[in-house]
């Protein structure tokens, strides 16, 4: 019997992303610079949350995703794609962070204070009035504060499970740990957030350290600017 042929919609489904993945980067180390632009614009937002969520400041994840983005524009050969390309840039700027945490460690020579405290859901039915959404921000900005005052392990496990959805299986691959590490850590994260709130925030669980629009456009703009500037350097 003969098979019968699959619609469009079927191949795209059945298209192994690895394989997207790898074409963007041929196309990168070509120096095609579009291509890395649509790199950054499709990671942006993840990859932000979690250097947010590792240094605890805007300004600081800002400075070490522009860094972590040149890193990965130099070794970018060097993908293979044995994990996949959202893995492997989850790792370059969790290395990046702690990087930056173990130099501020050693400046500071201090052990870092683990303190901690999260969240559970309410549901929103798409259309707020002018006060939900003013409520719906500030219960975001607690539920920042209160996610800050988290370990750093546990705050990464809760972002790239909770805000993120990613499996267990990839936040194991991202973070380099056990998938019990994971599970332990996401548990422990809710926990302490679920004793600090004591209700349920599902809403602002999607809402947290956003980073789109403008934001966006700033973090692709600064690093192809490095890049050029890098590019006229003499070496």
């Amino acid at each position: 019997m003969k098979a019968q042929p699959q619609p469009p919609q079927a191949l795209i489904a059945n298209r192994d992303p690895r394989s997207d993945d790898l074409t963007l980067v041929r196309q990168i180390v070509a120096g095609d610079r579009g291509a890395f632009e649509r790199l950054m614009r499709r990671h942006n937002r993840r990859l932000f949350r979690i250097a947010r969520a590792a240094l605890g400041n805007e300004a600081d994840a800002e400075d070490a995703l522009q860094e972590a983005y040149l890193s990965v524009y130099r070794s970018i050969a060097q993908f293979r794609g044995e994990a996949s390309m959202s893995t492997w840039l989850s790792r370059m700027v969790l290395n990046e962070c702690y990087a930056r945490l173990r130099k501020s460690l050693r400046r500071l020579n201090i052990v870092p204070i683990v303190a901690s405290d999260d969240m559970d859901s309410i549901e929103s039915d798409g259309h707020d009035s002018p006060d939900r959404a003013v409520g719906r921000s500030e219960m975001r900005a607690l539920i920042e504060r209160k996610l800050d005052a988290l370990p750093e392990d546990l705050r990464i496990a809760f972002v790239l499970r909770t805000v993120e959805e990613l499996s267990v299986e990839e936040t194991a691959a991202a973070l380099g740990v056990a998938e019990a590490t994971v599970r332990t850590r996401h548990f422990r994260a809710r926990s302490l957030l679920r004793e600090s709130l004591a209700r349920a925030i599902d809403i602002a669980e999607r809402d947290l350290y956003e980073f789109g629009g403008t934001r966006c456009d700033r973090m692709v703009a600064r690093v192809i600017a490095r890049l050029d500037e890098l590019a006229r350097t003499p070496h």
